[in-house]
């Protein structure tokens, strides 16, 4: 055979083998014809011998007869028997020759034919095949050994028929090279895809997964996504099989395994990350009932306990959520992905938690019952987990100290959230169709210490009440009601002093609880035990620690005096402001008894038994009353009273507050 034979060429769905000779047996696999020749065939394929051999018995021989030697009669001699013997055969042999030539003139019309409708990895792998058969060199890699086992198993071209077969040859390429490397076992495990059953009978499947999952925790340490990427080609059959695996390993680290999911939901599921737009080129194309079915399973793959946060983020679980809400996934995988956020919402973002309404029912424009949900099972989670630390505070402060580290971690998170909660709020408060309730169900269902400061709160308070002014009086002080004035800073308390949109009980709680918070200040500053009139006494305090830490250097002494001299300052700055306030107050109080003594004398002067004020019926509460009811004036005398039930309020009850 030459050089040129051993090269095929493909004509529309016809492959011919290039030789001098005339192609005897035609194989049929899929949509594509091969006209190869029998024998190379034969020999290395067990099953195209025996199939090849079962056609020719069933073939009639044609035309072939024998002929008989004619008898010998009792007066022939021994030599001329022997002589016609011999020309007998010459003959009997030239004859058989013309025979098999015509029978050649004959087949060559009608040659042998084999079909192969289930040939596994198609055409191409066939091809492969056949022309290892014709001794051709082959080009084994990752994406066609697999295929060329399978094949090599459907033929039979195995040791037992011939040595060096392609089954051995395929075999050592995928234990010497294949399966030593994560990236090319993940390769041939997504060409068996096309091969099974047989691929799984063979363990092509089951080597490829343990391989990759042997490899995982020496290859994450190093370049995690050089081959954590590489996932994403695989179907969600094989993916599970690799996470199997790699579940079933005690040496696979959590972070491994969270790395491998991460990077097979982002490459099959479109749309999954806001900032990230990218597919895989290599990553199959989905359905939205397939993208479902991957998403969900990627859900049921999530670690049962907390994860770690390095590696599935909240950012990735959240945005998991938001595509569930667009897939119509299950009630069920919603509901663990909201107690898994719910486990790691100190670490969300504002971009994270506006998840759309995809509902049609839904009129609000962000899901806040979602939100709402995923604060609540934040809040059990925190709850737990300050119940399972307090064991392990205990033992810690009773070993020497750092108990207070793991509460103070839980405060800090539980302040993050509180903040999140308050942009939230912001950010949904301008949505007409958001309900009261709702806003005020999200905003009271954090606990008072999720908050050092209101402001956040009442600032999506002033934008709800401005996106909505037609909103009831019971309606605006249930908004309101959620604010604790006590809470809020001085920025924030001026603000709501001048704000027309508060209700006036509101901003005469924000006034009393400014004046208040001013006078404990000054309170605190000014008269303090020994203070006097000269520097006050926490700065001497300062001051006298500075100078015992210092020693009697100098500079320790500067840095002492100039603190010292700062909270002077501050003193009279607020001694200042005081005298301020205690004018403002007088000249308050001033207006309000001169209006007082107007209205008592117009009391006295329109009373019904017209006699003067100064004595009679028409004198005194209620006269005044009387002329308060007749003008509708709701005013009590006693609004300024710190001991006023409904001034110091808790939260419950001024959520209860009537206009």
């Amino acid at each position: 055979m030459s050089a040129s034979a051993r090269h095929g060429s493909s004509r529309a769905q016809a492959w011919f083998c290039t030789t001098r000779l005339p192609s005897d047996v035609v194989f049929e696999v899929h949509d594509m014809t091969f006209h190869l020749h029998k024998f190379p065939l034969m020999a290395k394929s067990r099953k195209i011998h025996r199939m090849l051999t079962e056609q020719e018995e069933q073939r009639p021989a044609r035309g072939r007869r024998r002929r008989r030697s004619p008898s010998s009669g009792g007066g022939d001699s021994g030599d001329d028997g022997a002589a016609e013997t011999e020309i007998e055969e010459a003959e009997e042999e030239e004859y058989e020759a013309e025979q098999q030539q015509q029978v050649r003139r004959e087949g060559d019309g009608q040659p042998y034919s084999i079909a192969f409708p289930d040939f596994p990895g198609g055409p191409g792998t066939f091809e492969a095949a056949a022309k290892f058969c014709y001794g051709v060199r082959l080009d084994l890699t990752a994406w066609n050994v697999a295929p060329l086992r399978c094949a090599a198993e459907y033929l039979e071209m195995t040791e037992e028929h011939c040595e060096g077969n392609l089954a051995a040859l395929a075999e050592a390429f995928l234990d010497q090279t294949v399966l030593r490397h994560p990236g090319d076992a993940t390769k041939s495990l997504k060409s068996c895809e096309e091969l099974l059953p047989l691929a799984e009978d063979l363990g092509i499947v089951s080597r490829c997964a343990d391989a990759i999952a042997a490899r995982s925790s020496s290859a994450a340490s190093v370049a995690p996504r050089s081959w954590c990427d590489d996932l994403a080609v695989l179907g969600l059959p094989m993916y599970k099989r690799v996470m199997a695996a790699m579940a079933a390993r005690d040496d696979v680290r959590a972070e491994a395994r969270e790395s491998c999911l991460v990077s097979y939901a982002r490459g099959t599921i479109p749309g999954l990350s806001r900032s990230m737009r990218r597919r895989l080129a290599s990553a199959p194309v989905s359905s939205e009932v397939e993208q479902k079915e991957l998403l969900e399973a990627v859900v049921a793959s999530l670690p049962a306990d907390r994860c770690s946060g390095r590696v599935v983020t909240a950012k990735f679980l959240f945005a998991l959520l938001r595509t569930a809400h667009i897939l119509r996934a299950s009630d069920a995988a919603r509901a663990a992905l909201e107690r898994k956020a719910g486990t790691q919402l100190e670490q969300a973002t504002l971009e994270d938690v506006l998840i759309p309404s995809y509902s049609g029912a839904a009129e609000t424009l962000y899901d806040v019952d979602c939100v709402e949900r995923v604060v609540r099972w934040f809040l059990v989670e925190a709850e737990a987990g300050l119940a399972s630390s307090s064991a392990a505070i205990e033992f810690e402060e009773a070993a020497g100290g750092g108990g207070g580290e793991v509460s103070g971690r839980s405060a800090v998170a539980m302040v993050q959230v509180g903040k999140l909660v308050d942009s939230y709020l912001a950010e949904v408060a301008s949505d007409a169709n958001l309900k009261p309730v709702k806003f005020c169900d999200l905003a009271l269902s954090l606990p008072d210490h999720a908050r050092i400061y209101d402001d956040g709160v009442y600032r999506a308070v002033d934008i709800y009440l401005k996106t909505h002014p037609r909103l009831t009086a019971e309606g605006r002080d249930r908004v309101v009601g959620v604010v604790d004035c006590r809470k809020l800073t001085v920025e924030a308390c001026t603000h709501a002093a001048q704000n027309e949109r508060l209700p006036l009980r509101a901003v005469l709680q924000v006034l009393f609880f400014e004046q208040l918070q001013l006078r404990r200040a000054i309170t605190s500053t000014l008269l303090a035990p020994g203070g006097g009139g000269g520097v006050p006494a926490r700065a001497a305090r300062q001051q006298q620690q500075q100078q015992q830490r210092a020693g009697t250097s100098s500079e320790a002494a500067a840095v002492a005096w100039r603190g010292a001299t700062a909270l002077a300052q501050e003193s009279q700055v607020l001694r200042l402001d005081m005298d301020s306030v205690a004018s403002r107050v007088q000249e308050l109080e001033r207006e309000c008894s001169s209006m007082r003594r107007a209205i008592k004398n117009i009391d006295g002067g329109r009373s019904p038994g017209g006699r003067s004020a100064d004595g009679g019926e028409g004198s005194g509460p209620a006269a005044a009353s009387g002329w308060r009811a007749r003008h509708g004036c709701k005013f009590s005398t006693q609004v300024c009273d710190s001991h006023a039930r409904n001034v110091v309020a808790s939260r419950a009850s001024r959520m209860g507050m009537s206009p």
